[in-house]
């Protein structure tokens, strides 16, 4: 009876022993995932469709890129799909909820709400996620202060920023920040809380430095703006600051020429800098400023890569060839390379997979994309340096002004900083107000090795 109860104990040890082994086996035949899935929030129907398809062409073409030529980012190749938003809240959401949980064993790392109204819907979302919204050039202003929004990065220009860029740009051109008092700076705005967005930073700009602070409501879309341009012939002020959006832009520029004000006095947000934006103003658009970090052209290192890897091979997604390097199309690279180059530095601490949400929200908060790094990418001059930090999730506040000389923008300044240090208090302000009404404790620097 022992003899017998001893075989079936020993059995029983083979079999747990086996199941074991077997398990191993299992898990060491199971590869790690090679491959990203990046979702795209496109809006290639709508309103804005028209400045949207070559920001995805750029996205899109930089992937591809990276995969023909690089074998994607470190050995894991990039995937993707679309989700029509039409730039609208309702669709972006359902598109959220869609792709929020990942695509063929791959988690997402980072999403492009790739609309300031759908990425303030999705700030709450998000962050009980824990997927990082990239917002380049728009999205909550606050939310450059990562403490209370780890999971919210208006990267390279927020909206402050622009304001002040724009402001420092006159300053330039009158003789000095000195030379700003006494005069009168008209902003033309699109009524919405995008449009909204920079009257915080213009009050204080204007109590800095001595100007008069005009602000001009645009009603959605901005199809007739008779009465707003012949409040400025009225008023004269010395220079207009526009941040419209869409076609807002170009009736602008078309109203001002008729209403006699001078177009090289105009000064575009960095959403109305495209060619979109002053082609159809014909030639009235001749003169027109605008400020960007993504200077339009071809003749930069990366776009000869991609021509070579993607558009000579005929794997590219531009629809019009004529949008190769353009505004929009480069924004679209500069969008791919910062997010990306974050995605490769999460790969640095924690192995080189597919990354997850807050695997790659650390890789934001420790992007440093140098001068060298840039260099070795083929961006010298198409995008500024970015350092990012759990307290600093904007990393530049700089800007170049591009003028429009009737066929083609050319870049008329350096590389402007904004005022940061003057900005900060009002942006804390506004993070505390927000961390006291949704019950968020602030992460303290200790939290960054997280």
């Amino acid at each position: 009876m022992s003899s017998r109860i001893g075989r079936l104990r020993r059995a029983a040890i083979l079999a747990v022993v086996g199941l074991g082994l077997g398990a191993g086996l299992s898990s060491a035949e199971e590869p790690p995932v090679q491959k990203q899935y990046i979702p795209l929030l496109t809006y290639r129907v709508g309103a804005y469709a028209s400045s949207g398809i070559p920001i995805w062409a750029g996205i899109i073409d930089y992937f591809t890129y990276l995969n023909e030529a690089e074998g994607g980012i470190n050995g894991v190749k990039l995937f993707w799909d679309e989700c029509e938003t039409e730039w609208g809240v309702e669709k972006g959401v359902e598109c959220y909820e869609r792709v929020k949980g990942g695509k063929d064993g791959s988690p997402v790392p980072i999403l492009w709400p790739h609309s300031d109204p759908i990425g303030k819907a999705l700030t709450e979302k998000a962050a009980a996620d824990k997927i990082p919204l990239v917002t380049l050039n728009y999205g909550r202003t606050e939310a450059v202060d990562g403490r209370v929004f780890p999971y919210s990065f208006p990267v390279v220009l927020s909206f402050y920023s622009e304001a002040s860029t724009a402001i420092n740009f006159i300053a330039q051109k009158v003789g000095g920040k000195d030379k700003l008092k006494g005069l009168k700076i008209a902003t033309v705005y699109h009524d919405s809380p995008y449009g909204k967005e920079t009257q915080p930073a213009l009050d204080l700009l204007a109590k800095t430095y001595g100007f008069e602070n005009i602000q001009i409501p645009v009603a959605h879309p901005g199809n007739d703006q008779s009465a707003q341009w012949g409040r400025i012939r009225q008023l004269k002020p010395d220079w207009v600051f526009l941040r419209g959006w869409g076609v807002m832009t170009p009736v602008a520029v078309k109203t001002a020429a008729k209403t006699g004000f001078p177009v090289d006095h105009i000064i575009g947000g960095i959403w109305s800098s495209s060619e979109e934006d002053v082609r159809p103003a014909g030639a009235v658009g001749k003169g027109y400023l605008a400020i960007t970090t993504y200077p339009a052209g071809a003749d930069f290192p990366i776009h000869d890569k991609i021509r070579r890897f993607v558009i000579d091979t005929g794997k590219s997604n531009l629809q019009d060839k004529k949008s190769f390097g353009s505004v929009y199309y480069n924004s679209g690279i500069v969008d791919a390379i910062i997010l990306t180059e974050a995605i490769r530095t999460a790969q640095g601490k924690f192995g080189h997979r597919a990354i997850n949400g807050e695997e790659a929200r650390w890789g934001l908060e420790h992007l440093d994309i140098t001068d060298q790094r840039i260099d070795e990418i083929g961006a010298t001059g198409l995008q500024p340096t970015l350092e990012l930090s759990l307290s600093d999730h904007e990393g530049g506040g700089i800007a170049r002004v591009i003028q429009w000389d009737g066929a083609k923008w050319s870049t008329v300044s350096d590389w402007i900083q904004a005022d940061r240090d003057l900005l900060r208090p009002l942006i804390l302000e506004r993070a505390a107000a927000y961390a006291r009404e949704k019950g968020i404790t602030p992460r303290s620097d200790a939290d960054s090795t997280n």
